[in-house]
Formats: structure tokens, C-alpha cells, sequence
């Protein structure tokens, strides 16, 4: 394209407080560099990681930041080594990124790339630990590799996933986070077997997702847990057979749907990212066998389970 190589001017919704509303500002886009691609981003939706990060409320502040994680857009230009992309290909960024080299790229068991893993206090670009975005030469920081609350923003390779030029990307951008997010979450690591019952914590995009894929897999019961009472006929149509509202209930959730399945379900899928519902979906699913002291407790990182 006439553009490669050269500096782009473009619009941006910029983040330059914790809490302040987004500036629509005009940015300057560095071409991309070694492995780097620059993407027309056509759609992008708002996923709640970029409303936590903005508010910054025990997060690490980094700003000024261009947030966004969630799109689908067109490669205008490509920089050096990168052979699987070309201009006008049709691609959604992806945050989890893959090298493809490393231990984690080439086992089954993880996707946690040793390169691209996720970094949410990393505001610069891996090849050389600057920013792609300027205002009047001032930097602005990158969120989770992809900005794409931008016009154009520059990506790792391998966090760009070329799609089908005839998918409609005002939907498929969803795929980006949300719907891959949760759906992967319950066919690739909860993998419910056919007649299991499943719970899925949060009726959220990626709750929603999940509980798709609970549907797909067979499951002969999904519970559905939220707060909000409005979820319950949305779930509905992602296959939810009960829906369970905590504040509808003095005792502990986990109690309650244990108490429904006699025992627990076979498998819970938490998609709020809230502790207190990470702890109720470990406790509601199914006991097993192993013996703690009765006043033992388990803790860790909410981070480690990822």
C-alpha cells in the first residue's frame, strides 16, 4: 500500500489517567518493525479487561495508554521476516500470541508462549522496547500487544491470526477475546463429557461462550450463576437448564448448587475473574478423593490458574 513504510496520522481513543474518560487524539503510527504488523482496524468491541485496566485498581498504572484487545481489522503493511502475512488480509488480534518456537508453542498442553504470554504491565513492543504510537513525539503505551482502540495499530505476528476474507468482521471481531475465550475454555480444558452437568459463573460474552460450549459438548444440565436476574432468558438460548442468582440465598452458592446436583457438578467454568466466584466454582464441582487438615487452607494467585 502507498502507506508502507511511512509514518500514519490517525484517530485514537487514548487513555491518559486511571478513571479519566478516553481523548479522542490524533496519533502518529511508526511503521512496523522486524515481525511487526500494521492493521486498518475496522471494528473493535469493549471488553471488561480494558474497563479494569483504565480504572488501574490494583493494577500497575500505564498511561498515557491506547487500550483494546477486541477486533478485527486489514494488514496495510508487514515488516521484516514476516512471510504468513500479507497487505489486505483479513486478521483479528489475538492478546495470547504464539511464537511457535518455543516449549509451550509446540506442546498441547498450554498456550502460554514463552515470547508473547500475556503482559498487561508491558506498554512497549518486544522488538526493541519502544512504542509504534507518538503524539507530537511523545509515546504512547500499547495494551496487551494490540491497542486497538485505534485506527491502525502495529502487532507482534504473532499475536495477528489471518481469518476468511468473507467472514463479516463486525461479528467475528467478538472472537478476538470473548466468544474463543469462553467457548475454548470449556471444550479445550474443562472438556465435559456427554450427560455431565456443568456450571458456568458469570453470563457475561465469555460466560455465554462457555456455556455454548457446555451445549455443544452434551452436558445434560448447565446452571447458570449471576447476579443479575435479566441473564437468566439470554442463557436460555446458550442452553442453561437453571440459573442460580447468589443473593437469592443465605448460604453459600456452592452450597446451593451442590445441594441441586447431589454432590456437585462434574464442571465449573468461572468467567468473572472474581476471587470470591473462582473459590464457589472450585468448591461446587463434584468431591473427590484426598484428605487436608479440616483447617487448612489452599492459597494462591488468581493468576497461577491461567
Amino acid at each position: 500500500m502507498a502507506t508502507a513504510g511511512k509514518v500514519i496520522k490517525c484517530k485514537a481513543a487514548v487513555a491518559w489517567e486511571a478513571g479519566k474518560p478516553l481523548s479522542m487524539e490524533e496519533v502518529e503510527v511508526a511503521p512496523p518493525q522486524a515481525m511487526e504488523v500494521r492493521d486498518k482496524i475496522l471494528y473493535t468491541a469493549l471488553c471488561h479487561t480494558d474497563v479494569y485496566f483504565w480504572e488501574a485498581n490494583g493494577q500497575t498504572p500505564v498511561f498515557p495508554r491506547i487500550l483494546g484487545h477486541e477486533a478485527g481489522g486489514i494488514v496495510e503493511s508487514v515488516g521484516e521476516g514476516v512471510t504468513e502475512l500479507v497487505p489486505g488480509d483479513h486478521v483479528l488480534p489475538v492478546f495470547t500470541g504464539e511464537c511457535k518456537e518455543c516449549a509451550h508453542c509446540m506442546s498441547e498442553e498450554s498456550n502460554l508462549c514463552d515470547l508473547l504470554r500475556i503482559n498487561v504491565d508491558r506498554g512497549v513492543m518486544i522488538d526493541d522496547g519502544q512504542s509504534r504510537f507518538t503524539i507530537d513525539g511523545k509515546p504512547i503505551f500499547h495494551f496487551l500487544g494490540t491497542s486497538t482502540f485505534s485506527e491502525y495499530t502495529v502487532i507482534h505476528v504473532g499475536c495477528v491470526t489471518k481469518i476468511d476474507p468473507e467472514a463479516p468482521l463486525d461479528k467475528v471481531c467478538l472472537l478476538s477475546c470473548g466468544i474463543s475465550t469462553g467457548l475454548g475454555a470449556t471444550l479445550n480444558v474443562t472438556k465435559p463429557k456427554k450427560g455431565m452437568t456443568v456450571a458456568i459463573f458469570g453470563l457475561g460474552a465469555v460466560g455465554l461462550a462457555a456455556m455454548e460450549g457446555a451445549r455443544m459438548s452434551g452436558a445434560s444440565r448447565i446452571i447458570g450463576v449471576d447476579l443479575n436476574p435479566a441473564k437468566h432468558e439470554q442463557a436460555k438460548k446458550f442452553g442453561c437448564t437453571d440459573f442460580v442468582n447468589p443473593k437469592d440465598h443465605t448460604k453459600p452458592v456452592q452450597e446451593v448448587i451442590v445441594e441441586m446436583t447431589d454432590g456437585g457438578v462434574n464442571r465449573a467454568v468461572e468467567c468473572t475473574g472474581n476471587a470470591d466466584a473462582m473459590i464457589s466454582a472450585f468448591e461446587c464441582v463434584h468431591d473427590g478423593w484426598g484428605v487436608a487438615h479440616k483447617e487448612a487452607v489452599f492459597k494462591t494467585h488468581p493468576m497461577n490458574f491461567l
